[in-house]
């Protein structure tokens, strides 16, 4: 399989078909916003209102914050008459937009007990009802900028969504109970996974970017043409087996594998293993939603942070993708995989089929790009213009989704991005090379 030299056009061949095509904007807000309350269930109100780190929120603030989205942005702004259910949720509920008012410190969501969460199940109902009412009186103006502003409130809360996962995870794992947010799902037993091969992709200029009508972030634009040479990318993940040999290679033992800032993690953090493993007598155990089970060696490894990722592919011969090359490999394949929808909550070994493999869902793919504008970005005016611009600073590229994504969610050209230390999010590896005399670089 190789990838040829692509016009502008040509790369826009991906088919994205999700559960969300043919809905109306009405039913798409019911289905996003009852799924979100879904993913509550089994959760008692004590496991909503804790926050284990700085970077997690409690259940209950993201909640109420993809609530006070809709309020601040769409109501109080497109509904005349609207009356917000209690004013100081403007303040409470703020996260990082300073030209929307004042905010309540990240650090500190934990300490909100009050509103409770039923106060907070009210404040959704209350926002629902009016945001229904509006979109009601607004169907079959899908093209509308009111329109486009509700769809990215949509994928705002489906962001939300992920990282209700992510934060409860941490949340439960820091408890000696380690409880069990859902059963796991039903596990195919594995013959083993096929040994990693390469596909190869010609060098050429090549078009990256969102460009058409269907909804993107502003990061993903504009669509610009960017010269990639030839390289290969591994037609799977790294598994769990594969970065268990790192690690019994002494991985974490050896400076040279490490970026600097990478290695002083190592040192100060006592990194010397992925985040939520454990070794329990002779075996090594990891912490999951399904709570701790043992480390299956075939599944592919998560929880890594960029500096792990960036070791264990100089240790491995090879390097990560550039965001660019990840993206011409994704063009033209079909987005599936293993995601939230899936309810697996969980990476998944490999599947036994030709080509590129895990592409999309499972774990977001650290590449070795920088969280940078493109060629000609601008961002947006006013509040909504703070939603991605303003972190273009010290941050990685991750590509592809995990299985905490929502399929309607994912597209090739999504740009994720995170510190080169976060290990809290389901992120993990998929090697690249260059081709020279048919080796790595």
């Amino acid at each position: 399989m190789a990838a040829t030299e692509a016009t502008l056009a040509g790369t826009k061949t991906y088919n994205a078909a999700t559960e969300h095509a043919g809905m109306s904007l009405v039913d798409r807000y019911r289905a996003v916003r009852a799924f979100t309350e879904r993913l509550t269930d089994g959760l008692a109100p004590e496991d909503m209102v804790v926050q284990s780190m700085p970077d997690v929120s409690p259940t209950k603030w993201h909640l109420a914050h993809t609530s006070w989205f809709f309020e601040r942005f769409v109501l109080m702004e497109h509904l005349p008459g609207y009356r917000p259910l209690e004013k100081t949720y403007l303040y409470l509920f703020n996260s990082y937009y300073q030209q929307a008012g004042e905010r309540h410190c990240r650090d500190q969501r934990g300490y909100i007990s009050r509103p409770t969460v039923a106060q907070v199940m009210e404040y959704r109902r209350h926002v629902d009802e009016s945001m229904v009412r509006l979109l009601e009186s607004i169907d079959g103006e899908p093209e509308s900028s009111l329109s486009r502003l509700v769809t990215l409130g949509l994928h705002h809360e489906q962001q939300h969504q992920e990282l209700m996962l992510t934060d409860i995870k941490h949340v439960f794992s820091v408890n000696p109970l380690r409880p069990v947010y859902r059963g796991e799902a039903s596990v195919n037993e594995s013959m083993g996974t096929r040994p990693m091969e390469w596909v190869s992709f010609e060098a050429g200029v090549y078009a990256i970017g969102h460009d058409g009508p269907d909804f993107a972030y502003d990061n993903e634009e504009p669509r610009h043409r960017q010269f990639v040479e030839a390289f290969q990318l591994a037609d799977r993940l790294v598994t769990n087996g594969e970065y268990l040999e790192f690690m019994e290679d002494g991985g974490y033992r050896r400076p040279e594998l490490w970026l600097s800032l990478g290695w002083d993690a190592v040192q100060t953090r006592g990194w010397m293993e992925p985040f939520y493993w454990e070794r329990r007598d002779d075996a090594w155990m990891m912490f999951t939603l399904s709570g701790m089970r043992p480390v299956r060696l075939d599944e592919p490894v998560c929880h890594l942070s960029y500096f792990e990722a960036d070791a264990f592919a100089r240790w491995a011969g090879a390097r990560l993708p550039t965001e660019a090359e990840w993206e011409v490999a994704a063009a033209g394949v079909t987005i599936g995989g293993n995601f939230v929808d899936d309810g697996r909550l969980h990476p998944a070994v490999a599947p036994a089929e030709p080509g590129l493999r895990q592409l999309y869902g499972d774990v977001w793919e650290w590449t070795s790009s920088a969280y940078a504008p493109y060629p000609g970005f601008r961002t947006a005016p006013g509040a909504v213009g703070e939603y991605n611009g303003k972190f273009m600073c010290n941050q990685y590229v991750l590509r592809g989704g995990s299985c905490a994504t929502s399929r309607s969610h994912i597209r090739p050209t999504y740009r994720n991005f995170f510190p080169a230390d976060a290990t809290w999010q389901f992120t993990g590896v998929r090697l690249a090379r260059g081709v020279e005399h048919g080796s790595a670089r």
